[in-house]
């Protein structure tokens, strides 16, 4: 019974330790912005989910897909990132809850993009703080390929969503929708 006992709890340590190394490592960052709107407003942007061109610099077009009508559990979306449409994102809206205003943003395909789809997600919060202001958050987990792009790609990602936030305020705000062509000039209004 002892010897058998040894056996279990030494394959046991050896399957962790194999779960282990199996087991793919991600980079993280987290993003956060207190905007002076009501979470509702803000909410209504980032809710309008296949629509995500309007208010993301860098995005030059979306569209729901696969069936995608509305912000949703499961919804679809394709993000076009050059003209020709080979830059994209294909991602799916999961733990979506518009009582608390959050959801999870999961990466199906990347077009031309040095990430690895099974292991990139984020989770999209907006936060009500009273007083007609609200915090807008988004915690990002992502892979590379190859992995060793991490490290460099963080500070672009980080940077992408901070000018996204300040977009996503602009269009809160103004109902202008951000381009390539204009975000250079709303930028400047928001920078303190």
């Amino acid at each position: 019974m002892k010897k058998s006992m040894n056996y279990l709890m030494l394959f046991a340590a050896f399957s962790i330790s194999l779960s282990g190394v199996a087991q793919k490592k991600v980079k993280s960052f987290k993003v956060e912005k207190v905007i002076d709107l009501p979470a509702e407003k803000i909410w209504s942007v980032i809710d309008d989910y296949g629509s995500v061109a309007y208010s993301h610099p860098k995005i030059l077009a979306s569209n729901y897909i696969n069936g995608s009508l509305k912000a949703e559990e499961g919804a679809e979306r394709v993000c076009y990132f050059n003209e020709k449409h080979t830059q994209f994102l294909e991602e799916k809206m999961m733990n979506y809850n518009p009582a608390d205003m959050t959801f999870v943003n999961q990466v199906s395909q990347a077009g031309k993009f040095p990430v690895d789809p099974e292991l990139t997600r984020a989770v999209y919060k907006v936060e009500d703080l009273g007083n007609g202001s609200s915090k807008i958050s988004f915690d990002m987990q992502f892979r590379t390929k190859p992995a060793m792009m991490g490290g460099m790609m963080k500070g672009n990602f980080k940077n992408l969503i901070e000018d996204y936030f300040i977009a996503i305020e602009h269009y809160a705000r103004t109902g202008e929708a951000v381009t390539q062509e204009n975000f250079k000039e709303i930028k400047k209004q928001y920078k303190a």
